[in-house]
Protein backbone atom coordinates (compact mmCIF):
# COMPACT_ATOMS: atom_id res chain seq x y z
CA UNK A 1 0.00 0.00 0.00
CA UNK A 2 1.12 3.14 -1.00
CA UNK A 3 1.02 6.31 1.84
CA UNK A 4 0.12 9.70 0.48
CA UNK A 5 2.83 12.27 1.13
CA UNK A 6 1.89 15.86 2.42
CA UNK A 7 3.86 18.44 3.36
CA UNK A 8 2.45 21.12 5.83
CA UNK A 9 3.41 24.80 4.66
CA UNK A 10 5.82 25.64 7.22
CA UNK A 11 7.77 22.36 6.00
CA UNK A 12 7.88 23.20 2.80
CA UNK A 13 8.65 26.85 4.03
CA UNK A 14 11.82 25.31 6.19
CA UNK A 15 12.44 23.62 2.61
CA UNK A 16 13.00 27.01 0.99
CA UNK A 17 14.71 28.53 4.27
CA UNK A 18 16.96 25.39 3.89
CA UNK A 19 18.14 26.11 -0.04
CA UNK A 20 18.33 30.08 0.35
CA UNK A 21 20.59 29.18 3.32
CA UNK A 22 22.68 27.01 1.58
CA UNK A 23 22.55 28.38 -1.55
CA UNK A 24 23.73 32.14 0.09
CA UNK A 25 26.61 30.15 2.25
CA UNK A 26 27.87 27.87 -0.53
CA UNK A 27 26.49 27.31 -3.97
CA UNK A 28 22.99 27.24 -5.26
CA UNK A 29 24.45 23.52 -6.85
CA UNK A 30 25.34 22.10 -3.01
CA UNK A 31 21.83 23.46 -2.22
CA UNK A 32 20.06 21.63 -5.26
CA UNK A 33 22.17 18.34 -4.08
CA UNK A 34 20.86 18.60 -0.49
CA UNK A 35 17.43 19.79 -1.88
CA UNK A 36 17.71 16.37 -3.77
CA UNK A 37 18.60 13.99 -1.34
CA UNK A 38 15.71 15.29 1.55
CA UNK A 39 12.97 15.22 -0.95
CA UNK A 40 14.12 11.98 -1.95
CA UNK A 41 14.32 10.59 1.84
CA UNK A 42 10.25 12.39 1.80
CA UNK A 43 9.73 10.42 -1.30
CA UNK A 44 10.40 7.46 0.81
CA UNK A 45 7.97 7.79 3.38
CA UNK A 46 5.38 6.56 0.82
CA UNK A 47 6.54 3.25 0.91
CA UNK A 48 7.53 2.46 4.88
CA UNK A 49 6.16 5.14 6.56
CA UNK A 50 6.73 3.57 10.13
CA UNK A 51 10.30 2.86 9.42
CA UNK A 52 11.10 5.97 11.53
CA UNK A 53 12.32 6.25 14.81
CA UNK A 54 10.40 8.31 17.42
CA UNK A 55 12.22 11.69 18.24
CA UNK A 56 13.75 11.43 21.59
CA UNK A 57 12.57 15.13 22.49
CA UNK A 58 9.16 14.00 21.81
CA UNK A 59 9.62 10.38 23.96
CA UNK A 60 10.63 12.13 26.62
CA UNK A 61 7.33 13.75 26.87
CA UNK A 62 6.16 10.58 25.98
CA UNK A 63 4.55 11.58 23.11
CA UNK A 64 4.73 8.93 20.44
CA UNK A 65 2.31 10.30 17.59
CA UNK A 66 5.41 11.46 15.41
CA UNK A 67 8.11 9.73 13.53
CA UNK A 68 11.39 10.83 12.26
CA UNK A 69 13.62 9.92 9.44
CA UNK A 70 17.43 11.37 8.21
CA UNK A 71 19.48 13.04 6.06
CA UNK A 72 21.59 14.02 7.90
CA UNK A 73 21.69 16.51 9.75
CA UNK A 74 18.43 17.49 8.32
CA UNK A 75 15.63 15.76 10.45
CA UNK A 76 12.64 15.53 8.89
CA UNK A 77 9.47 15.10 11.18
CA UNK A 78 6.42 13.56 10.37
CA UNK A 79 3.35 11.57 11.43
CA UNK A 80 1.05 8.94 9.85
CA UNK A 81 -2.44 9.04 10.09
CA UNK A 82 -4.64 6.19 8.17
CA UNK A 83 -3.00 6.12 4.68
CA UNK A 84 -1.48 9.72 4.71
CA UNK A 85 2.06 10.84 5.82
CA UNK A 86 2.29 14.41 7.22
CA UNK A 87 5.71 15.77 7.07
CA UNK A 88 5.62 18.78 9.84
CA UNK A 89 8.90 19.97 10.26
CA UNK A 90 12.17 19.82 8.44
CA UNK A 91 14.94 21.09 10.11
CA UNK A 92 19.26 20.90 10.87
CA UNK A 93 19.26 18.35 13.65
CA UNK A 94 21.93 20.83 15.26
CA UNK A 95 19.46 23.36 16.20
CA UNK A 96 17.51 23.57 19.43
CA UNK A 97 15.23 20.61 18.38
CA UNK A 98 12.99 20.87 21.99
CA UNK A 99 12.05 24.28 21.69
CA UNK A 100 11.33 23.97 17.85
CA UNK A 101 9.36 20.68 18.56
CA UNK A 102 7.69 22.49 21.51
CA UNK A 103 6.55 25.48 19.32
CA UNK A 104 5.90 23.61 16.03
CA UNK A 105 4.12 20.87 16.90
CA UNK A 106 2.88 21.26 20.20
CA UNK A 107 1.91 25.04 20.29
CA UNK A 108 3.91 25.82 23.18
Amino acid sequence: MAFRVLLTGDAARDLEEIYDYIAGHDSPAAADHVLDQIEEVVRGLSRFPNRGNFPNELLALGIRDYRETLFKPYRVIYRVIGARVYVYLVADGRRDMQTLLARRLLGA
